[in-house]
């Protein structure tokens, strides 16, 4: 189940809340009772050992937005 990352407006807590992704946009009050949160937005770091056609290997290096293929 996806974890969900808060912060509380009113007293500054961070907080975290396990939901199903169905229920990612609904608010969320923090431990100390308050309504006015945010919800954070995370990062995910996503690593491993490639596999596939590359084996492995790294991606190759490229300029701009998409690997230089776009001439942007």
């Amino acid at each position: 189940m996806p974890r969900y990352e808060f912060r509380c407006r009113a007293c500054g807590d961070t907080f975290e809340v396990n939901r199903p992704m169905a229920r990612a946009a609904e608010p969320a009050s923090c431990p100390q009772g308050h309504a006015d949160t945010v919800k954070l937005l995370s990062t995910v770091a996503v690593t491993g050992r490639g596999g596939g056609a590359s084996g492995g290997a790294p991606a190759p290096a490229g300029g701009g937005c998409c690997g230089g293929g776009c001439g942007c």
